[in-house]
C-alpha cells in the first residue's frame, strides 16, 4: 500500500464511506438503533473526541441521538485491568439489547472473552489477525469487522521523514511494545527501509511503565540519535514522560497519532483517527441494515496526516527544512 503525506490527501474508503445518501427520506423509515460504545483511551478528552467523530459519522447515514439513535457508551477507568472492565462492560451492554458494539482496540481482548456471537465494529491499531480477532482481512469469518490501523510500511514512512528533518540521522531507537499485536512484525518489516536509508535500528521492547522509564534511561546511555515510538495504550500513557525525556537528553521523537505531537513530542506521522472513527460509523450502519461483519472485510486506513511541533523543535536546536513543512498537515507552535 503506498502511503501519501501531503495535505488533505484522501483514498476512497472501501465500502462507500463517502457515497451521498438522501439522509431525511432514509432516516424516516429506519427504526431507533442502540449501539453499545465501549472507550478504551489514553486520554479521556482523546476518547470523547474520537467518540464525536463516530456521531459526526452516524449522522452522515441518517442515524442522529435523540431522533433514531441512542449510544450507551462505557469509559474504561483502570479501576481493574481493561481486559476486565471491558468483558464486564460487553456484558453489561449486550444485556440492555444494544444491537452492534463499537469498540475501541485496546479493549477488544476482554469483549471477546465475553463474546464470539454478537456483532462487533472495532477501530484497532494492531493486527486483528495476528491477535485472531479475525481470520483474514477480505473475509473476517466471524462476529468482528472494523478498521485496522497497522499499515505494513507505516514504520518505513516514518523513518523517512525522520530522516528528511534529520539529514545527518544514523541510529534510531524504535519503543515497541511485544504484546501489541503486530508489533514486532512492524519492526522486522521497517529493516528495509532503514537500510535504504543508512540506519541503524535499535529494538527497544517495552510492556510495562516501569520497563518504559528504564529503557528511556538506557537510551540516553546509548546515545540513540532519535526515537520511534510504535503508537499503543501503554506507551501512550507516558507521551508527556517520553517528551520530557526527549526535551532533556536533545533526542528528536517521531510516533503514529497527533497527540503525541502535541504532547510535546516532535513529529507524528500516521493514521487520521477521526476519519477512522467516521468510517466505523459506515460499518455500523451496514449492519443496522442487515449486513453481517463476517462478509464485510476489515478497512485499512484510508487517510494519513503529519504534525510537527516547532515549539520543541527550537527547544531541541532543529531546523525543520521549509519542504518538510510544505507537506505538514499540522504545525504545533
Amino acid at each position: 500500500m503506498v502511503i501519501g503525506i501531503g495535505r488533505r490527501q484522501f483514498i476512497s474508503a472501501l465500502g462507500g464511506a463517502t457515497v451521498a445518501w438522501p439522509l431525511a427520506a432514509w432516516a424516516q423509515t429506519q427504526r431507533s438503533a442502540r449501539i453499545g460504545y465501549i472507550g478504551a483511551w489514553y486520554s479521556p478528552s482523546a476518547g470523547e473526541i474520537l467518540l464525536d467523530s463516530f456521531r459526526h459519522g452516524m449522522r452522515e447515514y441518517g442515524y442522529v441521538e435523540g431522533q433514531n439513535l441512542t449510544i450507551d457508551f462505557r469509559w474504561l477507568e483502570g479501576k481493574a485491568t481493561v481486559s476486565d472492565e471491558a468483558a464486564h462492560a460487553a456484558a453489561e451492554l449486550i444485556r440492555s439489547n444494544i444491537d452492534v458494539l463499537a469498540v475501541q482496540g485496546p479493549a477488544m481482548a476482554g469483549v471477546i472473552a465475553e463474546t464470539r456471537s454478537f456483532p462487533i465494529v472495532m477501530v484497532y491499531s494492531g493486527d486483528p489477525v495476528e491477535a485472531k480477532l479475525v481470520t483474514s482481512f477480505a473475509r473476517p469469518g466471524g462476529n468482528i469487522t472494523g478498521i485496522s490501523l497497522l499499515a505494513p510500511d507505516l514504520a518505513g514512512k516514518q523513518l523517512d521523514l525522520l530522516k528528511q528533518a534529520m539529514p545527518g540521522l544514523s541510529r534510531v531507537a524504535v519503543l515497541v511494545n511485544p504484546q501489541h499485536p503486530g508489533d514486532d512484525a512492524e519492526f522486522r518489516t521497517s529493516h528495509g527501509a532503514a537500510e535504504r536509508l543508512g540506519l541503524t535500528l535499535e529494538y527497544a521492547p517495552v510492556r510495562t511503565v516501569t520497563e518504559v522509564n528504564t529503557t528511556l534511561d538506557a537510551m540516553s546511555r546509548d546515545r540513540v540519535q532519535a526515537l520511534l515510538a510504535f503508537p499503543s495504550l501503554l506507551i501512550y500513557s507516558q507521551r508527556k514522560e517520553i517528551a520530557e525525556f526527549a526535551a532533556k537528553k536533545l533526542i528528536p521523537t517521531m510516533s503514529g497519532w497527533k497527540d503525541f505531537a502535541v504532547a510535546g513530542n516532535l513529529m507524528t506521522y500516521g493514521p487520521d483517527l477521526d476519519e477512522a472513527w467516521r468510517i466505523a460509523a459506515t460499518y455500523v450502519a451496514k449492519i443496522l441494515k442487515g449486513s453481517k461483519p463476517a462478509d464485510l472485510p476489515v478497512q485499512l486506513p484510508t487517510r494519513y496526516e503529519l504534525a510537527i511541533n516547532l515549539k520543541t523543535a527550537k527547544a531541541l536546536g532543529r531546523n525543520i527544512p521549509p519542504t518538510l513543512i510544505a507537506i505538514t498537515d499540522e504545525v504545533i507552535e
